[in-house]
């Protein structure tokens, strides 16, 4: 698919690495000019200067998205550095894996600041230079954990994306006449740095043979869809999200798949 993105700028936050870092390199390769919101200045600058190298466009702000004073920020600079603002792409997540009656409300005060509350910042901050381009993407990266599937220890992370998923439905019914779209999407098992939680290579390995493809996800996975998602071949979507799980949300349970694979 081929999109261009040229002059729009868009933000991409926990764009430092994983699936951030793919959105990133990807919309930079279409053309846009990347504006890398991450807590971790070592990893942005290291994909800004990577996306450059190449001949692209990207700039790292250093970025804390759990404090709306710093959301309110980096919407501001992006605007006074660029002049416009395209493209707002909400990725940045935690899920400390705790069970429920070991989370702290620091725990779930962060989870839902980062995962969920700066979605509404970003919004917020972000409508008036869509308004003044005459419209725009918000695009955000739900999880299948939470609105298709539950794990263990993920009940805050869960409710997060439940959370996001309903932003997602209400913001595009109340932008779609202000040609600003809304819409997401719901990965499955993606390798990046925050799969370590799960488990090491063999746990990794295990999680790839209850998957219909039979292998985890990469960023690009995840990159292209939102890439489509931001085109304009997708003006016509809204409030949606899309599963990007290589089937794995599909077999009722791990035993069917294992024996129907196993038959043939």
């Amino acid at each position: 698919m081929i999109v261009d993105l040229s002059n729009k700028v868009a933000i991409v936050t926990g764009g430092g690495q994983g699936i951030g870092e793919g959105i990133a390199r990807v919309f930079a390769n279409a053309g846009a000019k990347i504006v890398i919101a991450t807590r971790s200045s070592a990893n942005g600058q290291s994909v800004a200067d990577s996306i450059v190298k190449s001949g692209g466009v990207a700039w790292l702000n250093q970025t804390d998205v759990g404090r709306r004073a710093e959301v309110k920020r980096v919407v501001a600079q992006t605007v006074e550095r660029f002049g416009r603002l395209d493209i707002v792409v909400h990725n940045a997540a935690v899920y400390p894996v705790l069970p429920i009656e070991q989370l702290s409300d620091a725990d779930l005060d962060l989870t839902l600041a980062v995962n969920l509350k700066a979605g509404f910042w970003f919004i917020q901050e972000a409508l008036p230079h869509l308004r003044k381009q005459g419209g725009g993407r918000f695009l955000f990266t739900s999880s299948v954990t939470g609105p298709n599937v539950a794990m263990p220890g993920t009940a805050h992370y869960a409710a997060s994306k439940c959370g996001i998923n309903g932003l997602i439905r209400t913001a595009a019914l109340e932008y779609a006449r202000q040609n600003i779209t809304v819409n997401g999407v719901e990965p499955g098992y993606i390798l990046t740095p925050a799969m370590d939680a799960l488990g090491g290579p063999e746990a990794l390995a295990q999680m790839a043979t209850q998957i219909p493809l039979g292998k985890l996800g990469h960023p690009n996975d995840i990159a292209n869809t939102m890439l489509f998602l931001a085109s304009d071949a997708a003006a016509y979507i809204t409030g949606q999200t899309i599963v990007v799980d290589g089937g794995s949300t599909l077999p009722e349970s791990p035993v069917v798949l294992e024996s129907f694979y196993l038959g043939q």
